[in-house]
């Protein structure tokens, strides 16, 4: 499975609304694309004319997947983005820490090591 990130712009009207979007997604995902979506987090946004939206992480076999997800689930996916690499700032600039790939489940991928001749 491959993570991507998902914008959704100017999906609901009042938080409720994505609330409930949000259990009826994870129910579908759960119940019938289990081996297709999996749900990591998502963030919901004001737009800049009030109404809300939502930036999604997601696992899934492909954009198709999510597209298909998107649909029955009725939400916009206006721009689908695959993540390559997490990271993450600490106390400051200059003090960065690379998370573990979601793309491993959390493991640390085995470094090669190179022989010289």
């Amino acid at each position: 499975m491959g993570t991507f990130m998902i914008r959704r712009r100017s999906a609901w009207g009042f938080v409720r609304e994505s609330e409930q979007t949000a259990e009826l997604s994870s129910r579908l995902g759960s119940d019938q694309m289990p081996d297709q979506v999996r749900w990591i987090r998502s963030y919901v946004v004001t737009e800049s004319y009030g109404r809300l939206g939502a930036l999604c992480v997601c696992q899934d076999v492909d954009d198709e997947a999510l597209r298909e997800h998107a649909r029955r689930v009725r939400m916009p996916a206006d721009e689908i983005v695959p993540v390559t690499r997490t990271v993450l700032v600490r106390d400051g600039p200059g003090r960065t820490e690379r998370l573990p790939d979601l793309e491993t489940g959390g493991r640390r991928p085995r470094r090669r090591s190179v022989r010289a001749p």
